[in-house]
C-alpha cells in the first residue's frame, strides 16, 4: 500500500520536474554523457597501471620505452578525466541553478493562484517550506543522480567486465556480492518507506506550529501564553524528534547488515587470492588490482543505500508541493469575458452558498439588487453573512447555486483579474507587504507615478505621518505592516483605493481603527472617493452609515430590513433601531 502510494507520488513529482528539465535537456544529457565517460575512465586507467606493474615486475629493462609510453597514456587519460569532470561540474552548476529557479517560479506562480479558502486552510509557513523543500529535493536528487547513480552503474558494469577479462571467477563473486548488496538495500529501504513519510510530515507540522506561534507572538505576550506555547509546540517538536530518531535507527540497522556483507566477502576474496597465488594462477599486480576494484566497488555500493534514502527523501519532500501543483483551482476562469465601462449595477439572484469546511449554509436563495452609483450598507450581527457577501462578489468563493451579475454579466464568465480590477476593497484590518510605503500604496495602481501616489496619500491623510518618518515614502513597514499603527495601516489601504479608483468600492468599516480627528479627515476623503461609484459598506459602527442611500440588515443570510437611516429608525421594533439605540446609549459597567 505504501509502495503504491509512493509510486504514484513519484510519478507526480517527476511529471513536474521533467517539465523544467526539458527546458535544459541539452545540458542534462551532456552532463550524463560526460559523467559516464569520467566513470568509465576510472575503470580503464587502472588496467593501464596493471600493464605498467607487469612490465616493472618482469625486470626486463628493454621494456622501459613501453613503460614510459604507458605512463604518458595514464597522464593523458588522467588529464582528460580531470577536464571532463571540471567541465561537467561547471555545466551542472548552470543546469541546477536554472532548474531550481524555474522550479521555485513554477511552484510560486501556481500556488499564488489558488483560492482564498485554500490559503485560509493552510499555514503560510508550511506553504513556504513546501516550496523550498520542492526545490531543495530537486537539487539533492540531481546531485545523487550525477554523482552517485551514473558512476555506480558505469563502475559496476565496467568492474565486472574488466575483472572477467582477467580472471572470470572473481567477476562472478563480485557480481553475486553486488546483487545481494543492492537487493538487500532496496528491500530494506522499501520496508522503511512509511517511516520516511511519517518523518517528512512531522517536519512540516513542526514548521507550521512554529510559524503559527511566532506569527502570534503578541497574543502570547498579552495572554501570558509562554508556558502553554512551550508545552504545545514542544509536544509537536518531540513527535518530530521521535519520528526522526526511528528513521535514523533503521538506517543504522541497514549499515550493520552492509558492513557484515563487506567484511565477509573481502575475507573470502583474499582467501581465494592466496590459494590462486600459491598455485601460480594469479600474479601480485592482479591481486592488487582486484582489491583496488573491490574497494572502489564497495565504496560505490555503500552509497547505494544513501542513493535510495536520497531518492525516497527527495520524492517525499517534493510530493507535498507536487500535490498542490496537481490540485485544480477551486475557482477557475471558465471564460475570459472582460467587463468594460462598468456602471456598477450588482444583482444577486437566488444565491445559495454553503461553507465546505463545516457544511454551514450562509445564504439560501438570497436576492439583492444594487443600482449603479448606489451607496448601501450591510448591517447585522457577527456571522450574519456580511463578509461572505463581499467575498462572493469578489469571487473569492464560488456559488453553489444562483448568479451574481455586474452590469448584467455573470461574474463566473468574467476573467477574475478583470473582475477584481473593477472593485476597490478597504479591509477592516489591512495587511501590508514588507516593502516601502511608496510600493504599498502604489499596489492599488502599479503603473502610478510618484506624484499620483503622493496625491492619494494627501487625500487619505497619509502624507503627514509618512513625512514624519525618517525615510519618508521609502520607509519599510515590516511584515504585514507591523511597524505602523492600525490607523496608519488603514489610511494606507484607503490611499490604495483612492489610487485604484475602481467603479465599485467596498469598505469593511474603513474608519474603525482611526482616532476621532483622523476619522473626520478620512470621512472627507471618502466623500470624494465614493462619488460616481457603487459603494458597499460593511458597517459595525452605525454612526458612519447614516448618509447611505440604503441600509440592508442581514440575519442568518436573509434580508430582514431594507431602507435608509430614517426609515429604519421609524420602525418601532426594528433590529436596526435596537442596534442604533444600543450604540447611541453605549453600555455601562456595573
Amino acid at each position: 500500500m505504501v509502495d503504491r502510494y509512493f509510486s504514484l507520488n513519484k510519478k507526480l513529482v517527476l511529471k513536474f520536474y521533467i517539465k523544467v528539465i526539458s527546458k535544459f535537456k541539452l545540458a542534462f544529457f551532456t552532463i550524463v554523457f560526460a559523467t559516464s565517460i569520467a566513470a568509465a575512465l576510472d575503470i580503464y586507467i587502472p588496467l593501464k597501471v596493471l600493464k605498467l606493474w607487469e612490465i616493472l615486475n618482469s625486470n626486463d629493462f628493454s621494456l622501459v620505452p613501453e613503460a614510459q609510453k604507458i605512463v604518458i597514456m595514464i597522464l593523458v587519460l588522467g588529464l582528460l578525466r580531470w577536464i571532463i569532470r571540471r567541465s561537467s561540474s561547471f555545466l551542472n552548476s548552470y543546469f541546477q541553478a536554472n532548474c531550481i529557479a524555474n522550479l521555485r517560479k513554477q511552484a510560486f506562480f501556481y500556488l499564488i493562484g489558488h483560492s482564498h479558502s485554500f490559503f485560509v486552510n493552510n499555514f503560510a509557513g508550511s506553504l513556504l517550506q513546501k516550496v523550498n523543500k520542492y526545490a531543495r529535493a530537486f537539487e539533492r536528487l540531481m546531485d545523487s543522480f550525477f554523482d552517485n547513480i551514473i558512476p555506480l552503474v558505469v563502475r559496476f558494469t565496467g568492474t565486472i567486465i574488466a575483472i572477467y577479462t582477467l580472471i572470470p571467477k572473481y567477476s562472478y563473486i563480485l557480481f553475486v556480492f553486488s546483487v545481494l548488496f543492492i537487493v538487500t538495500a532496496f528491500i530494506y529501504t522499501k520496508l522503511k518507506l512509511k517511516y520516511d513519510i511519517i518523518s517528512a510530515e512531522a517536519d512540516t507540522k513542526t514548521t507550521g506550529a512554529l510559524s503559527d506561534s511566532i506569527g502570534n507572538h503578541s497574543s502570547i505576550q498579552l495572554f501570558t501564553g509562554y508556558d502553554y506555547e512551550k508545552e504545545k509546540v514542544g509536544e509537536v517538536i518531540n513527535k518530530q524528534k521521535n519520528a526522526t530518531l526511528t528513521n535514523w535507527y533503521l538506517w543504522s540497522g541497514l549499515s550493520m547488515i552492509q558492513t557484515f556483507y563487506t567484511v565477509i566477502v573481502e575475507s573470502f576474496i583474499l582467501w581465494i587470492n592466496i590459494k590462486d597465488w600459491s598455485l601460480g594462477l594469479i600474479t601480485l599486480p592482479v591481486i592488487v588490482l582486484i582489491q583496488s576494484y573491490y574497494g572502489r566497488l564497495v565504496e560505490n555500493l555503500w552509497s547505494f543505500h544513501t542513493i535510495i534514502k536520497t531518492f525516497y527523501d527527495g520524492f517525499s519532500d517534493a510530493r507535498e508541493m507536487a500535490l498542490i501543483l496537481d490540485k485544480p483551482y477551486d475557482i477557475k476562469d471558465n471564460n475570459q469575458k472582460v467587463l468594460e465601462n462598468v456602471k456598477g449595477v450588482i444583482d444577486f439572484q437566488n444565491v445559495t452558498y454553503v461553507y465546505e469546511n463545516n457544511n454551514q449554509k450562509v445564504f439560501d436563495n438570497f436576492s439583492l439588487t444594487i443600482k449603479s452609483g448606489e451607496r448601501i450598507a450591510l448591517v447585522g450581527t457577527s456571522g450574519a453573512g456580511k463578509s461572505t457577501f463581499v467575498k462572493l462578489l469578489m469571487r473569492l468563493f464560488d456559488l453553489k447555486d444562483g448568479k451574481i451579475l455586474i452590469d448584467g454579466v455573470d461574474i463566473k464568465e468574467v476573467n477574475q483579474d478583470n473582475l477584481r480590477e473593477n472593485i476597490s476593497f478597504v479591509p477592516q484590518d489591512p495587511a501590508l507587504f514588507h516593502r516601502s510605503l511608496m510600493e504599498n500604496i502604489r499596489y492599488g495602481k502599479r503603473g502610478a507615478t510618484d506624484e499620483e501616489v503622493i496625491k492619494a496619500s494627501l487625500l487619505s491623510n497619509c502624507d503627514q505621518f509618512i513625512k514624519n518618518l525618517p525615510e519618508g515614502y521609502n520607509t519599510y513597514v515590516g511584515e504585514r505592516g507591523v511597524k505602523l499603527s492600525g490607523g496608519e495601516r488603514q489610511r494606507v489601504a484607503i490611499a490604495r483605493a483612492i489610487l485604484k479608483n475602481a467603479p465599485i468600492l467596498i469598505l469593511d468599516e474603513a474608519t474603525s481603527a482611526l482616532d476621532s480627528e483622523s476619522e473626520m479627515l478620512i470621512q472627507d476623503a471618502l466623500h470624494n472617493l465614493i462619488k460616481d461609484k457603487t459603494v458597499i459598506v460593511i458597517a459595525h459602527r452605525l454612526s458612519t452609515i447614516r448618509k447611505m442611500d440604503r441600509i440592508i440588515v442581514i440575519e442568518q443570510g436573509k434580508i430582514i430590513e431594507d431602507g435608509n437611516h430614517q426609515e429604519l429608525l421609524s420602525k418601532k421594533d426594528g433590529i436596526y433601531k435596537k442596534l442604533w439605540d444600543i450604540q447611541a446609549g453605549g453600555f455601562e459597567i456595573k
